[in-house]
């Protein structure tokens, strides 16, 4: 799988950011690793740092989400992380139902790098706290920035976006596939 092009939610325009992609970087039988890359991201909202551990609500501010299901399952996994490195895990059994916390058996790893105009942010999943691949796969991201005029503005990039409002939970944004490394 190569670089994605994530789309912001037409009624949820960026105010300076120009582009969202992320990767799947790395995927071996232990570590899953996800980058996203933010072009023009000078605007952007960076929550601080926080430390490992389990947050709710992560997606108020600038977060990078990542969506699991098996192809012919409705239940999924979900996954939200911060730069503050405080993540989430959710199981659902079917959309938006039945959810409940997903142990990981450790913490996500999640660095944040920003540099002029650019913002690169990397996540290692461990992926015995995943569900077996092969999975369709949705990779989102919340991203807030500050404008001009100091309102704050935030903008929801997905692969592919449902009709009407912004829903990172419809079936419609699990647009990618995975599959399992393949052994040496």
């Amino acid at each position: 799988m190569g670089t994605l092009t994530l789309k912001p939610h037409p009624d949820h325009p960026p105010h300076g950011v120009t582009g969202v992609e992320a990767a799947i970087i790395g995927l071996t039988g232990h570590w899953l690793r996800v980058r996203w890359r933010v072009e023009g991201a000078g605007s952007v909202l960076v929550p601080p740092f926080a430390g490992k551990g389990r947050a709710d609500g992560l997606w108020q501010e600038t977060c990078f989400e990542l969506f699991v299901k098996k192809p012919s399952e409705a239940a999924y996994t979900e996954l939200n992380l911060s730069p503050s490195e405080r993540w989430a895990a959710y199981d659902f059994a079917d959309y938006r139902a039945g959810s409940a916390n997903r142990m990981m058996p450790r913490h996500p790893d999640c660095t944040v790098r920003i540099g002029p105009g650019m913002m690169l942010f990397d996540a290692a999943l461990p992926l015995g706290g995943l569900p077996p691949l092969p999975w369709r796969l949705g990779i989102s991201a919340v991203i807030e920035e500050q404008a001009d005029d100091g309102a704050r503005v935030k903008s929801y990039w997905a692969l592919e976006h449902p009709p009407g409002k912004a829903d990172f939970h419809s079936p419609a944004c699990f647009a990618a596939k995975l599959a399992p490394p393949i052994a040496a």
